[in-house]
């Protein structure tokens, strides 16, 4: 799930602030002053302090909610979630039914759900929080990212802008509302932003599906701070490069222009060039360059596509996510988890791994075509790329059975390079032997069946 800057410490500190003067008694002898020592040994950070005060302040007072409240922050500003949600729930149980702290407590075990990776939970207590207030703001963010991360984008949407609305300066909220534009604007708002960033002519009244594309991909490159690239390489002036709203407020906001787009595609593309050459790519093959699943990374006009600046970022970490010309495409994950099943079951079936120049030898030996090997003989090859494969060989206990063929002649070849390796015993192809020089004709067919 998304990370999170939780407002539970601000909160919090909102609650243990309020009160006409701190004070410092050794021994309160009053609830009220008993709080207000806990508020201050909280305010220095002195949360071991703050603890012990609170918690003496809760056998004077055992149905306190600030007092139940004050622990529970403590715990949640040291992230120990057990405790903080034991005494946030202990603080529902004895809160009056009008008390200011029902939806501020529902949104701390808000956070807590949402911190133990529980979204159902965590939306839960979020909705309840709002319920209480509907002006909750870290409610409605915390709302958001839930809904985002469920993939209800137009909802987390809606649930920034009311954070936005109560709040105009959230950084989680606002940051999260620009980055889901593409998926939740409307084609009018779409179109504006679009002539805002000089990508389309001021008199068009109707979106295409192209204009469409081409905001998506600007916008994906101002998320990737391509505003920051360009000031920092200087390729041009920034005020064909740049565009920036709201200038001299609290709102102001730099976007790229289309002519800003185009520059950092190539820019980024004469990087990544550069790049591939650094870590030994010959530039013959630069463009040649193909991600994972076979596709190039560089288009016709020479720029990245999207896996293809993946590759390049990942090259910059020193990690290779392209294959070379020749490369063959690897396997999937799920291809993988299947391969390694599958392996996992001939071990378990007596089958034991041979290497390809065993297997060669196998066919030189027999003349056996690899289909006669694997229908007659006992190999199985287990493949993992279309040129490539992992070989094995029946060794299981069926003496004079064609099934172990494969594997006696492997072990054949072994025993001549280890004379302890023992011969398994297969009389029938021992008689084969006999007969004939070796078990196929020159089709790879067995001369005997």
């Amino acid at each position: 799930m998304h990370s999170i800057k939780h407002y539970f410490k601000l909160a919090f500190v909102i609650i243990l602030g309020c009160g006409s003067g701190v004070l410092y008694a050794q021994n309160p002898q009053t609830i009220d002053a008993c709080i207000n020592t806990g508020r201050g040994a909280f305010i220095e950070q002195n949360y071991a302090k703050a603890e012990t005060i609170f918690e003496y302040c809760l056998k004077m007072d055992p149905k306190n909610e600030e007092v139940a409240l004050s622990l529970a922050g403590i715990y949640m500003t040291q992230d120990k979630l057990e405790a903080a949600e034991k005494y946030f729930n202990n603080a529902l149980a004895v809160m009056p039914r009008t008390s200011p702290y029902w939806s501020y407590t529902y949104s701390m075990l808000g956070d807590i759900a949402y911190k133990r990776n529980q979204p159902l939970k965590a939306l839960e207590m979020y909705n309840k929080s709002l319920e209480y207030n509907a002006a909750n703001v870290n409610s409605l963010v915390g709302r958001g990212l839930v809904l985002e991360y469920d993939g209800d984008v137009n909802k987390a949407a809606e649930s920034y802008q009311s954070a936005s609305a109560v709040e105009p300066l959230n950084f989680i909220a606002r940051n999260r509302l620009i980055s889901l534009e593409p998926e939740y604007m409307t084609d009018d708002q779409i179109l504006l932003a679009l002539k805002q960033r000089y990508a389309v002519a001021p008199e068009v009244t109707e979106l295409t599906d192209e204009q469409r594309e081409l905001f998506t991909k600007i916008h994906q490159a101002e998320q990737r701070r391509g505003v920051d690239y360009l000031k920092n390489r200087r390729v041009r002036s920034n005020e064909e490069q740049v565009v920036t709203i709201n200038k001299n407020t609290s709102f102001a906001r730099d976007m790229l222009t289309l002519s800003g787009y185009n520059t950092l595609e190539k820019s980024v593309a004469q990087d990544a060039v550069n790049t591939f050459q650094q870590v030994g790519v010959p530039l013959q093959d630069v463009f040649e360059l193909r991600d994972l699943t076979g596709v190039k990374i560089f288009t016709k006009e020479s720029t990245l596509t999207e896996n293809g600046f993946f590759a390049y970022i990942s090259a910059l970490k020193g990690q290779k996510l392209y294959l070379l010309p020749k490369e063959e495409i690897p396997p999937t994950s799920a291809v993988r988890k299947k391969i390694k099943q599958t392996i996992a079951n001939l071990k378990k079936n007596d089958y034991i791994e041979i290497t390809a120049s065993e297997l060669k030898k196998i066919e030189t030996e027999t003349r056996c075509s690899r289909r006669t090997l694997q229908t007659k003989l006992g190999l199985v090859i287990v493949p993992m790329t279309k040129k490539t494969g992992r070989y094995f060989v029946f060794a299981g206990k069926e003496e004079n059975s064609l099934k172990t063929g494969a594997y006696y002649y492997t072990m054949l070849e072994r025993s001549k390079k280890n004379p302890r390796v023992r011969i398994p015993q297969n009389d029938r192809i021992e008689n084969y032997r006999a007969w004939s020089p070796s078990l196929c004709a020159d089709n790879g067919m067995l001369v005997f069946e």
